[in-house]
């Protein structure tokens, strides 16, 4: 599930086995409730601490502010003055109002069969993992197949940045990277200051080319593919397009969370209080991220898909 997964070494291992059993040893022996949790936390520390994630620089985060609405009057256009004789004057040319494009709202999805676009993730923390697979697949560059996938959670290790995870493992960049290992360029990392403003975007970005956007959901901890959306009017046409919601593939599916929920089938529209729920602003607990803090996160094409 987490975005942040990532898997320790032959002698990581070792030490987290030593480390758990004296913790489950001490726990067990004075019955304190958490101790699954503490034992986690405790070993991540030691894993770190061992190993960290190396300091790779990461392309910095785009952040998009909202476009300026605009105005509601018509664009006009000169209509020329009729051509007369010599000696006779013309009257002064007039404006022509040019045709105001019709608000109606618009369905869009790239997918009429998602079962047949996605993926679950095969280990709970590889959401990330299977998040990218799908947008590979989408572009023709991955099947979606186990084996590929454990292929992808490999190679983190090319990958891994502590600017992009403090704890190691999958984040943001990361999936850019991967995804431009496997030849999918052109993606890259926008945050927003409003859920409003990065679902727009994104919508804009579907609308365009054609192809999947990755949204980084449950305050950064998880990955949702998303594949369409719903609005009150054509997001390529007018800059204050309202989306509604959006067709989303859940790696997490079909799993139950214990703090999110049930997770969906593939393909499920998302409306607007179900992105309130789940979309949120980046807040991770383990520290601080000066460019992401307080934002929406979101990963976007900028080329089509079959470019």
């Amino acid at each position: 599930m987490s975005v942040h997964s990532r898997r320790p070494r032959l002698i990581h291992v070792a030490v987290l086995v030593v480390a758990g059993l004296v913790l489950a040893a001490v726990a067990v022996g004075a019955n304190v409730l958490g101790v699954a949790d503490r034992i986690d936390d405790v070993a991540r520390r030691i894993e770190l601490a061992i190993d960290p994630p190396p300091d790779r620089p990461i392309e910095e985060e785009m952040l998009v502010t909202a476009r300026p609405v605009a105005p509601e009057t018509p664009d006009v256009a000169p209509t020329p003055a009729p051509t007369l004789g010599a000696g006779k004057s013309a009257p002064p040319a007039t404006l022509a109002p040019t045709p105001v494009p019709e608000r109606v709202a618009v369905d869009v999805d790239l997918y009429r069969d998602p079962e047949h676009h996605w993926i679950t993730e095969l280990d709970h923390e590889w959401c990330a993992v299977a998040g990218t697979q799908m947008v590979l697949a989408a572009h023709d560059r991955a099947p979606l197949t186990e084996a590929f996938q454990k292929e992808l959670a490999g190679r983190i290790g090319e990958w891994e940045s502590r600017r992009d995870s403090h704890n190691g493992g999958w984040g943001p960049a990361a999936i850019v990277a991967a995804l431009e290992a496997y030849g999918v360029e052109g993606y890259e990392v926008r945050t927003y200051e409003t859920r409003a403003d990065a679902l727009r975007d994104a919508a804009r970005a579907i609308a365009t080319y054609r192809a999947p956007v990755v949204l980084l959901t449950w305050r950064g901890a998880h990955t949702w593919v998303m594949t369409g959306f719903q609005a009150d009017a054509d997001p390529l046409v007018f800059d204050d397009a309202r989306v509604v919601g959006a067709y989303i593939l859940d790696p997490w599916y079909p799993r139950v969370s214990s703090i999110w929920g049930a997770s969906d089938p593939p393909g499920t529209f998302q409306d607007a209080a179900e992105m309130r729920r789940n979309y949120l602003p980046w807040k991770r607990p383990d520290g601080l991220y000066p460019k992401r803090d307080g934002r929406f996160l979101a990963i976007l094409p900028t080329r089509s898909i079959d470019q």
